[in-house]
């Protein structure tokens, strides 16, 4: 992995050919059909569980006040769904490790 703040498709799919011997082409297609199986879970308003690293779930969000940051004005935020992370204890205690 490289030093960059993000991790990016490419540099998951150069890793599956470097440790397990894929073409970069069936690496990328394997990174995709990954990506779109848990999007299409987490659409379907399914919960996803990695062992070991953790869970992906929809929150349902309602209406509720707030402020305009720039304005101070009081607005309205519309109810939303939003996608929640809950790390595993491992991934969590090796996160505060360093």
């Amino acid at each position: 992995m490289s030093d960059k703040a993000n991790l990016t498709r490419k540099e998951l799919a150069k890793a599956i050919n470097e440790k397990m011997g894929f073409s970069q082409r069936s690496a990328a297609d394997l990174v995709d059909i990954t990506f779109d199986r848990l999007k299409d879970t987490l659409l379907g308003g399914e919960m996803i569980k990695l062992v070991q690293f953790g869970t992906f779930n929809v929150r349902r969000k309602s209406p509720r006040q707030g402020r305009n940051p720039r304005t101070g004005d009081a607005m309205e935020i519309t109810k939303r769904s939003m996608v929640s992370f809950r790390p595993s204890r491992i991934v969590r205690e090796r996160i505060n490790k360093g």
